[in-house]
């Protein structure tokens, strides 16, 4: 597997906000840093995380109307919150825009929002790298310096960490929350 990292990033700069690329090109860093730390193949990591976002910069309609022109299924929760769909988008883009033919990669991306049980290791890099990137703000995120470190020794525990926030911050805000995270959390936290 082999791909120009250099020329996507170039392609992601004309669809992407600037925000957007930096936090992209955080991800792909922080997901090339715990590849190593878990012995997980480098370049599959970089790849996934730099393309997680390739879909997230579009309007909840936009996403919507995608979706539904390339046949991807669509939950009630997503077609309520379409910005949901960006992971399933940006793995179809990522194959078929990008190229990229690796299914794990492409399960990564579906993923990397909401999580999934039993996620493979590339999924879980993703999920956590994409919340702890550097240009995340430990003001707007509890406990986020925590849940960094602890990435770097127990994965499991750092995903449970990130679902419970997420769950939590979902639930403050009276925002609707996906099945799959719920799914996810109740996994991780028997695992752990």
């Amino acid at each position: 597997m082999e791909y120009d990292i250099l020329a996507l990033q170039k392609s992601l700069t004309a669809i992407m906000t600037e925000k957007r690329f930096y936090h992209s090109l955080g991800v792909q860093g922080m997901s090339f840093a715990l590849a190593i730390k878990y012995g997980y193949d480098m370049d599959k990591a970089n790849l996934a995380g730099l393309l997680h976002d390739c879909a997230k910069d579009m309007k909840d309609e936009e996403l919507i109307a995608e979706c539904r022109k390339y046949k991807l299924p669509i939950t009630e929760v997503e077609n309520r919150n379409g910005f949901l769909l960006h992971g399933k988008l940006g793995a179809f883009y990522a194959e078929h825009k990008y190229g990229v033919t690796d299914t794990e990669i492409l399960s990564a991306i579906y993923y990397h929002t909401t999580g999934k049980p039993d996620m493979t290791l590339l999924e879980m890099i993703i999920f956590v790298a994409d919340y702890i990137e550097p240009n995340r703000s430990s003001k707007r995120i509890p406990a986020l310096n925590s849940i960094r470190q602890t990435a770097f020794y127990d994965l499991n525990k750092a995903t449970v960490d990130i679902l419970e926030n997420t769950l939590s911050y979902l639930e403050k805000e009276g925002q609707e929350i996906d099945q799959l995270t719920v799914d996810a959390y109740e996994y991780y936290k028997i695992r752990i």
